[in-house]
């Protein structure tokens, strides 16, 4: 319908990425957001722990772990990701999220 069909197994990987972090790294609910505007695609993955994610490995790295792979695969994907903690002192979790551009 927005003519992303070219951005949707990049969009898919990212989602199922940082949605599984979320569950799989803290304890509690998760949940997935995407939004589309002005020409970018934004996937945010929501969990109520308010500790920012661990650093990413660099990606030569990568092929001998079994984990660790999410925020790498996310940072080589991505246009831009980061997070942010929700409410003061991050008492209401944070936001994991990455940024994809259609042009």
């Amino acid at each position: 319908m927005h003519g992303l069909i070219r951005l949707a197994d990049t969009a898919e990987l990212l989602a199922t990425e940082l949605i599984s972090n979320a569950v799989r790294h803290t304890k509690g609910p998760a949940a997935l957001r995407v939004r589309w505007a002005a020409g970018v695609l934004r996937i945010g993955a929501w969990d109520a722990d308010p500790r920012p994610p661990e650093p990413p490995v660099p990606l030569e790295q990568i092929t001998d772990l079994e984990e660790g792979r999410g925020l790498a695969l996310i940072r080589a994907c991505a246009d831009l990701w980061g997070w942010q903690p929700l409410a003061r002192e991050g008492n209401r979790g944070k936001v994991v999220w990455c940024e994809l551009a259609a042009a």
